[in-house]
């Protein structure tokens, strides 16, 4: 699995990548990652279809991401878990 830092993810908002954030709804909408789209893990594996290669995996700390992305890879998909969630984003959050 490869692993990106809140902070470099940071740097790459401006490539045109796309976030999963795969905390719940209530958590999502008290502030995400700017243009992250949220799957909740809980609904992941219905929504596979909606991941696509090279996406970039999030959620609070880093540890429902992590384990999003084991079972992402099982599925054959290549995916970035981001290390220390949206709790290490130093950056301004959408609401």
């Amino acid at each position: 699995m490869k692993n990106i830092t809140a902070e470099e993810l940071k740097t790459k908002l401006s490539e045109n990548i796309r976030v999963i954030d795969v905390r719940e709804g209530y958590e999502y909408s008290n502030g995400h990652v700017p243009g992250a789209i949220n799957i909740p893990m809980s609904e992941i594996e219905g929504r596979v279809s909606e991941i696509k290669e090279g996406d970039y995996i999030i959620c609070q700390s880093g540890a429902r991401s992590t384990n999003v992305c084991q079972w992402l890879e099982m599925q054959g998909l290549t995916i970035t878990n981001v290390q220390g969630g949206t709790s290490s984003f130093r950056g301004v959050l959408e609401y």
